[in-house]
């Protein structure tokens, strides 16, 4: 609690040099771990022009970036105890309480598109309480998914899935048991602290989409990105404190509300570009990038839904019934033809609230 009350005695100061707030406007801040210049923050430029342009100067919205207010690990915590009105979380990284929202990522298998994985997730909450309970204190304002990643390395290039035994990988939370599985050394960090992992040798490499070489700097410690397609999902990663949400004006609200496809469309929109200028970047910086082998990416996936359904069931440690989750996401998947649309099944009121609130 010692981080949190020098934050709230941060905001307090801040606070304390701005002049009076005019009682006609509302003044919200928004805090991200990532630069201004990250395409994350690009697209989080852009739904805070659209917000504050609707509302006509009812609406402002004050900035932090950098982590210069919020974490990545803790930063659930942070927006249920209002260090910033509005923050970027990462359910997939926080220390605990999220046990549903860091599995479910490794459920998306076979899915095709960043609208499929933020359409996916969003079929998944409906249905499943214990993902929503897992934000309660939270209102989410946005969904995101990613490119798909592949394998960054520092100086061993990656031909083959035997290549991989011995080499400390960092991975998302989903891809941990896989990686044990081919004889990798995996560990799970936040991204902020991968450039410092590779520069100093502390891990051979990073599961990350090809976007990070430029957007994280990769390419500056890096020389190999091997294109193994990595199944990922989407998470809630833009919320606001539930209580200062509530105490919100009715047509701010539905301006926020209304934000929420114009968030996710700027998220998909700066992560495509973000990717090729990765690729194209990587090349001019000597990253060498290597296709890798049909017979090698389907053994992976083989191995990417066995180890999904054993975290499925080790969620029961939890209380939390993970093979339906794991099956309704697959069967979500298999039945939506290329390019198309989820279709997400009707849930009944009275279905959604009562189970598991």
């Amino acid at each position: 609690m010692n981080r949190l009350t020098f934050l709230f005695a941060l905001i307090a100061m801040t606070l304390a040099g701005c002049h009076r707030p005019d009682p006609d406007v509302v003044t919200l801040t928004y805090a991200s771990p990532y630069p201004p210049g990250h395409p994350f923050s690009q697209a989080d430029q852009v739904w805070m022009d659209w917000v504050q342009a609707r509302a006509h100067g009812k609406l402002k919205i004050k900035v932090f970036w950098g982590g210069s207010l919020l974490s990545s690990d803790e930063s659930m915590e942070e927006i249920r105890h209002g260090v910033a009105d509005i923050g970027l979380i990462t359910p997939i990284y926080t220390l605990g309480g999220a046990h549903a929202q860091r599995a479910q990522p490794a459920f998306y298998a076979g899915v095709q598109t960043i609208d499929q994985q933020v359409e996916l997730y969003k079929c998944l909450a409906q249905q499943f309480p214990a993902l929503r309970h897992e934000l309660k204190g939270l209102h989410v304002l946005a969904v995101q998914g990613g490119n798909f990643p592949g394998l960054i390395t520092r100086d061993k290039p990656v031909r083959s899935l035997s290549d991989l035994k011995g080499m400390r990988i960092r991975a998302p939370s989903e891809n941990l048991g896989v990686l044990r599985a081919l004889g990798a050394d995996p560990v799970n960090m936040s991204m902020n602290d991968v450039y410092p992992a590779l520069a100093k040798g502390v891990i051979d490499g990073v599961i990350a989409p090809a976007d990070t070489l430029k957007s994280l700097h990769f390419a500056e410690v890096t020389r190999y990105f091997t294109e193994l397609r990595v199944s990922r999902g989407s998470y809630p990663a833009r919320a606001m404190n539930e209580q200062r949400w509530e105490s919100l004006p009715p047509d701010i609200r539905d301006i926020l509300n209304s934000g929420e496809k114009v968030w996710e469309a700027a998220l998909k929109t700066k992560l495509a570009a973000a990717e090729q200028d990765g690729i194209t970047f990587g090349r001019t910086h000597g990253v060498t990038f290597i296709p890798f082998p049909p017979a090698g990416q389907q053994r992976f996936d083989a191995l990417f839904n066995r180890e999904a359904q054993a975290t499925a069931r080790q969620l029961s440690k939890f209380d939390i019934d993970g093979m339906p989750i794991f099956t309704e996401a697959q069967r979500l998947i298999h039945q939506t033809p290329p390019g198309q649309k989820l279709k997400c099944p009707a849930i009944s009121g009275g279905q959604r609230d009562t189970e598991n609130e």
